[in-house]
């Protein structure tokens, strides 16, 4: 079996995933594991910004914890996503980060499968001079919704089954740091009629 690893990196990345179908109406189960537990206001900002990116396209999402699965809970739909390192902006400082992949989801022998991956020390690098630039107070939040849009970037490929990228927006091949930290990062509306297509039961 071959495994390959597509990552989202700021001037390369791959990933893709199955199909989900939108007409179930269920939410999709989200197994997380984090190997720095965060904070309570970054991991709000997180599901925040992930549902305020996927519910327009139809996808909702219910949250579990990974280490707590017992095997018994039905889900027509889910992923299991690990954070990797430190989530938690802990360690700034004031120097520049060369491009490296955020997050990465699995594929093996050509099938995309619901394991991702994104990575809290190198997103944390990648935008810590421009968080130091952000007040205090909102340093947390705004590291939390930057996770938010890399875990965005993945799923997509995930439930839209697809290693397209589009020119713009969540769904475009690499991220600047300004995207990640800006007020509003969305998808660009051919990558939502795209996935709305794809998500269409057929008739």
């Amino acid at each position: 079996m071959k495994l390959l690893l597509l990552g989202l990196a700021l001037g390369f990345l791959p990933a893709s995933g199955q199909q989900w179908d939108a007409s179930s109406g269920a939410p999709i189960l989200l197994y997380a594991q984090f190997e720095g537990a965060p904070s309570q206001p970054l991991l709000d900002a997180l599901h925040g910004e992930l549902e305020s990116i996927m519910t327009p396209l139809g996808l909702e999402f219910a949250w579990r914890d990974l280490a707590g699965v017992r095997g018994n809970e039905a889900a027509r739909d889910l992923a299991v996503v690990n954070f990797k390192g430190r989530c938690d902006i802990g360690g700034l400082a004031a120097s520049l980060t060369h491009s490296t992949a955020l997050g990465w989801t699995h594929i093996s022998d050509g099938v995309i499968l619901p394991f991702s991956d994104v990575d809290c020390d190198r997103i944390r690098a990648f935008v810590q001079k421009g968080l130091l630039s952000v007040p205090l107070k909102d340093r947390e939040a705004t590291f939390g919704r930057a996770m938010g849009r890399v875990l965005a970037h993945e799923l997509y490929h995930v439930f839209a089954n697809t290693a397209r990228h589009g020119s713009c927006g969540v769904g475009k091949a690499s991220y600047s740091v300004e995207d990640l930290l800006s007020p509003q990062f969305r998808f660009e509306e051919r990558e939502l009629r795209a996935l709305r297509f794809v998500q269409a039961p057929p008739r």
